[in-house]
């Protein structure tokens, strides 16, 4: 297994509409191309294939103080200059 390197982290509480506003922004730009994410002084510029991988995992995790924490995860991997085939048969829709 390869080693992994953080390029940009970022966690913060946001209402609804604002984790909204802010998927349908990033829609834009992955139909763009091109994704900056930017977070103070700190930016990350992606350019991105036409191909890629599109992971989506509900995860629930049992935390001590606060009980079971819920979690949806949308993972999008690439290869720099290979067009990235997708997973099983079908895959994810949204209903």
């Amino acid at each position: 297994m390869g080693k992994e390197v953080t390029l940009f982290s970022s966690e913060e509480r946001k209402s609804r509409a604002e984790v909204c506003t802010f998927l349908r922004n990033l829609a834009d730009r992955l139909e763009s191309g091109r994704v900056t994410l930017r977070q103070g002084g700190e930016e990350l510029a992606l350019d991105l294939p036409e191909k890629l991988v599109l992971e989506v995992k509900v995860e629930d995790e049992k935390k001590k103080s606060k009980g079971v924490q819920h979690s949806l995860e949308i993972e999008l991997k690439w290869w720099p200059g290979i067009d990235s085939e997708g997973g099983a048969a079908g895959g994810v829709s949204l209903g």
